[in-house]
């Protein structure tokens, strides 16, 4: 599957961005979707992620009441609503997909669960 990440740019402190990530193919649902994200010199990290139904979400705590991931297998699309954005949230904002079906959530916080990644998106926050 090829995912495509958009939505990222230049934003001030407090302000709001909603990145979207759509999939090529009709099986997205079969998919538990991630977002991460990866600032210059640092490794990448988990944010967001959310199961195939979309009835669980979990987040990383420094964004935890701030981002929300979304889903609508309809559209092949997942979402991360980011609101309240610091300037440590600057960094390229990845979404990917896993195939496992494993239920143990914390599995899911590691980029190498995810079998299918998208080009990223930049966001900024200014100060």
């Amino acid at each position: 599957v090829q995912l495509q990440a958009s939505g990222g740019g230049l934003v001030q402190v407090g302000g709001s961005l909603r990145l979207s990530c759509a999939a090529s193919e009709g099986t997205f649902s079969s998919y538990h979707m991630g977002w991460f994200r990866q600032a210059p010199g640092s490794e990448r990290e988990f944010v967001a992620a959310i199961r195939r139904s979309g009835g669980r979400t979990d987040y990383r705590p420094s964004v935890k009441g701030r981002f929300t991931i979304s889903r609508d297998n309809a559209k092949n699309t997942v979402y991360l609503q980011m609101n309240s954005l610091k300037p440590e949230d600057t960094a390229v904002y990845y979404c990917a997909a896993a195939v496992a079906r494993i239920d143990y959530s914390g599995y899911y916080y590691q980029p190498v669960a995810y079998d299918y990644w998208g080009q990223g998106t930049q966001v900024t926050v200014s100060s």
